[in-house]
């Protein structure tokens, strides 16, 4: 996905149309009771056979399958896992839930709509993904908001033209320190198709 987007103009009904698509898919996990563990921009793929794009979620080596059939958001993880600049506060100590998936989504969504990159220490790769800056050192979103839990996050980052009102507080709610006031999977895929962004304007005939 870093690539196919980076090698494009930004468009908002494309990045609506992922954002859509992952949630989806994201949802379609967690109803299934798989937490992904492992979502970044470089886990997703993306398919263009035919017609639109196809976003596809990859790389399941950390993902885990909750047993039972009850509520996904109620199976908690101990072990630490991910990449860093996606991971939520929560996994940073080490006690999380499903919804750290949705906060990585967020990081995600921020960064596809703001085209924020940082550059990949180890594969030198160009890398969608938000954080914060620290000097100039890049500190993981999630790091940053366990050091300070009432930390306001500055969404739109760059241009307040570049995202309706709708689109920021989703992603707020996406972000939310506190994983008892963030989006569940199943919430988020209704709110992705409730926001104004991205979608084409009708026009009006006289």
């Amino acid at each position: 996905m870093n690539e196919y987007l980076l090698s494009r103009s930004p468009d908002a009904q494309l990045n609506h149309s992922f954002m859509r698509q992952l949630s989806s898919a994201v949802a379609f996990l967690h109803r299934n009771q798989i937490v992904h563990r492992d979502l970044k921009s470089d886990n997703i793929l993306i398919s263009h056979r035919r017609g639109s794009p196809v976003v596809k979620v990859a790389d399941f080596g950390l993902s885990k399958v909750c047993q039972g059939k009850g509520n996904v958001n109620q199976h908690r993880f101990s072990s630490a896992c991910g990449s860093n600049f996606y991971m939520a506060p929560e996994v940073w100590e080490g006690h999380y839930t499903a919804k750290a998936d949705i906060f990585a989504l967020g990081i995600i969504f921020w960064a596809m709509v703001e085209r924020i990159t940082f550059r990949d220490r180890d594969t030198e790769k160009e890398l969608l993904g938000t954080y914060i800056c620290q000097g100039k050192e890049l500190i993981p979103l999630g790091e940053a908001l366990l050091e300070n839990p009432n930390m306001k996050l500055k969404i739109p980052l760059k241009n307040k033209r570049s995202m309706p009102d709708d689109l920021c507080k989703l992603l707020r709610d996406m972000l939310a320190f506190n994983p008892k006031e963030r989006l569940d999977a199943f919430q988020l895929e209704v709110r992705i198709r409730l926001i104004s962004y991205g979608k084409k304007r009708q026009r009006s005939v006289s």
